[in-house]
């Protein structure tokens, strides 16, 4: 469950971004806007959905699960193919997010 919500945060924060840079840099219209922050508001809710005691963990392991769900969208949305560095250092940042999130805590 705890990957799943921050799956689908990511996307919807990606999505929203994107919305962002969609407007400014590809000059799509401003109506792009409204679903983004649309987008944005979600991906705050789920986040805060997470199972943690704490926020700053929850952020801290969340960002190896973005890492992974930006390059997903490098690949899939804007059809350029993740490098070998790409892959190895998502694989390194996933690592480190499971080793936050699901440490022993004593």
């Amino acid at each position: 469950m705890t990957y799943g919500l921050y799956a689908a945060a990511a996307l919807a924060e990606i999505a929203g971004c994107f919305a962002f840079w969609a407007w400014m840099r590809l000059g799509k219209s401003i109506w792009w806007l409204g679903p983004g922050m649309l987008s944005l508001a979600l991906f705050a809710w789920l986040l805060a959905l997470v199972p943690s005691e704490a926020a700053g963990r929850t952020y801290a392991a969340y960002g190896g699960i973005y890492i992974l769900a930006s390059l997903l969208w490098l690949w899939l949305i804007e059809a350029r193919t993740p490098d070998r560095w790409d892959l190895s250092g998502g694989i390194v940042c996933l690592a480190g997010a499971s080793l936050i999130l699901f440490a022993p805590r004593g």
